[in-house]
């Protein structure tokens, strides 16, 4: 079992790449999201980002990456998605994930437990694991640091009732936590051009995750397909 330096040293300056397909995407299985993962590594990637035991269980199969591993559930009473409970981080822990994610926002989890009383007893839970606070603001990154988690990540930006009309990528966000915070912070969220994971790292960030942009072929073709609707819009279609 690697030591968190050693983790760590592993994913500083590089790219995590996120495997990810919810149950009504095409390419939801945990045998394709190993092979993913494994397409990621052969392309350079020093980590990957998954969700689920079971995809967690067939990509560390699969590759020899650090794994930073989430739980996508939902619950009627919370808007909380990533990783809400005990329930999912135990499953997660069973696995041997590097790092675990959950949502490090204000917001209540389930049962209208906040994030203060459920982290304090995760930690002391598993006072060894490596824990990353997916966060929205500037304030929640700050707060997750004071608290004890090991890494922050931008990732919910965007996705919050308070930052929902943000645009993304937010590196102006990355590049505030990375001066104010000692912990490491990754840049995630939006990253679709080369452009902007340039743009992230000279904002000092400690590594970079990217998905849909590589990873999910649906919405991948979606954005060339809306980028040609202009084009039918001014002309005559020309297919037969």
């Amino acid at each position: 079992m690697k030591t968190k330096e050693e983790i760590l040293h592993a994913l500083c300056g590089g790219l995590i790449v996120s495997c990810q397909a919810l149950p009504e995407e095409p390419l939801h299985s945990s045998y394709i999201m190993g092979r993913m993962a494994y397409a990621a590594m052969q392309g350079g990637a020093v980590g990957i980002r998954a969700n689920t035991p079971e995809d967690i269980h067939e990509i560390k199969n699969t590759v020899d990456l650090p794994v930073l591993a989430l739980y996508k559930k939902d619950y009627a009473d919370s808007a909380i998605y990533i990783t809400p409970t005990e329930e999912e981080v135990d499953l997660l822990a069973a696995e041997h994930p590097e790092v675990i994610a959950m949502d490090a926002t204000n917001r209540l989890r389930p049962n209208g437990e906040t994030l203060d009383s459920f982290f304090a007893r995760i930690r002391a839970k598993y006072p060894e694991q490596l824990f990353m606070a997916d966060c929205a603001t500037f304030e929640e990154g700050v707060h997750a640091q004071e608290i004890g988690f090991d890494i922050i990540s931008t990732t919910l930006c965007g996705y919050t009732e308070n930052t929902k009309d943000t645009p993304l990528p937010n590196l102006q966000l990355v590049g505030r936590l990375v001066k104010e915070l000692e912990i490491p912070v990754i840049a995630e969220g939006g990253i679709w051009e080369a452009e902007d994971l340039k743009r992230a790292f000279s904002e000092n960030a400690f590594a970079a995750v990217i998905g849909t942009a590589i990873t999910r072929p649906r919405e991948i073709t979606r954005r060339y397909v809306q980028a040609i609707q202009s084009l039918h819009d001014c002309h005559e279609c020309m297919r037969a």
